[in-house]
């Protein structure tokens, strides 16, 4: 693999990643401005949607951000809003990697509102802990663990299993978790690990579960599918004949694949869904760049740079919550899927993610992978 070949992956991640994070601090200086949906109960910002042009061309936004430093002498930072969602009484819900980071404040959020919400994690002590801090501060007391390790297609059978024991509905799936930039190595199944668990991981959850899901929709209130991507989607590139990376890794090329799989996956799921007459939405959420511990992987002049921007740039992780936690529970998106939603508004994704040719071969091929039954080979 050249060294050009390494580097244009990693030159398109972290330009997009700039972008993003140059976009994210126009939205703090801009003064006004209407007010933009925020999550329940919890502070956010004023926004405006990101327009997809400017997320390759960071040139643009560093003119306007300097331009909104010039007028507003870097004196309005925040613009508190806040937003009441309807209680969730009665509604079940998962979020995979609800241990920490916007997992961590999804999980929290759902509670408050009074969702019985199962934290799936890999690490059983972290997970427990997690659960005890969020029943003290929402003083509800129907949050629990289960294991759940994404990397493993066994762990995530036993974690079905066991959610089925319980013989509970389940209302909104939100599939959060993930990892980034790891160094090359496979899950237990042999699969990329970017690939096997940020992707192929939740592929495999979400269709075990359902039958669940649409058995717990109604007319009135469809069961909802939240599936995490970021806007390092734009720059991904979908590898049919080569989607575990053997040929050329890099890591910033198969974390920006993973991110467009899983894109590609919810408009294809939705397809599905409706073509069924299932009362199932699916869309995906944006975060945008939130300071979590995601970035353990970068290198270090990378973690440098974070350490003194973060406070400026990124979002916090309860910020990075609020589309995910929008999207579960909005009354707005009531029957509303296949939508891509950033700050909590509809933006579009990459062009190549409309592709049906490329969603649908990209679902057969995940189900072989994972060995489950192809439903959309029957072309509901």
């Amino acid at each position: 693999m050249s060294l050009l070949s390494r580097a244009l992956p990693a030159l398109r991640l972290y330009c997009i990643g700039l972008a993003v994070a140059l976009h994210q601090l126009l939205r703090r200086l801009r003064p006004g401005g209407p007010p933009a949906p925020v999550s329940a109960l919890a502070p956010g910002r004023c926004v405006r949607p990101l327009h997809p042009s400017l997320l390759l061309d960071p040139s643009g936004l560093v003119l306007q951000l300097l331009d909104r430093l010039r007028k507003s002498g870097f004196s309005s930072l925040h613009c508190l809003r806040f937003r009441l969602f309807p209680t969730q009484n009665g509604n079940v819900a998962i979020v995979t990697g609800g241990a920490k980071g916007i997992g961590y404040h999804t999980v929290k959020h759902l509670a408050r509102l009074g969702m019985h919400v199962i934290l799936a994690g890999n690490d059983e002590s972290e997970g427990q802990e997690a659960v005890r801090k969020i029943k003290e501060e929402t003083v509800n007391g129907k949050v629990e663990f289960l294991h759940c390790d994404l990397a493993s297609m066994k762990s995530i059978r036993q974690f079905v299993q066991q959610f089925r024991a319980k013989n509970c509905p389940l209302h909104v799936l939100v599939n959060n978790a993930g990892v980034m930039l790891v160094p090359e190595r496979k899950t237990e199944d042999g699969f990329e690990e970017h690939f096997g668990l940020n992707y192929l991981g939740h592929f495999l959850l979400t269709n075990l579960l359902l039958e669940t899901l649409k058995q717990s929709g109604t007319r009135s209130r469809n069961a909802r599918v939240i599936t995490v991507s970021s806007a390092t989607h734009y720059v991904g590139r979908l590898h049919l004949n080569d989607l575990q990376s053997r040929c050329s890794y890099s890591p910033h090329g198969a974390y920006a694949q993973s991110k467009l799989a899983l894109v590609l996956f919810t408009y294809r799921l939705q397809h599905l869904m409706t073509a069924d007459g299932s009362h199932v939405t699916a869309n995906v959420v944006d975060p945008g760049v939130v300071n979590t511990e995601l970035y353990k992987n970068v290198c270090w002049a990378t973690k440098v740079v974070k350490w003194m921007t973060a406070w400026l740039f990124f979002k916090t992780p309860e910020e990075g919550a609020s589309t995910s936690i929008y999207a579960a529970v909005s009354p707005e998106l009531e029957g509303v899927g296949g939508i891509y939603l950033y700050n909590e508004q509809r933006t579009k994704s990459t062009d190549v993610s409309y592709d049906e040719e490329l969603q649908r071969r990209l679902w057969t091929e995940s189900c072989k992978m994972t060995r489950i039954s192809d439903v959309g080979s029957r072309d509901l």
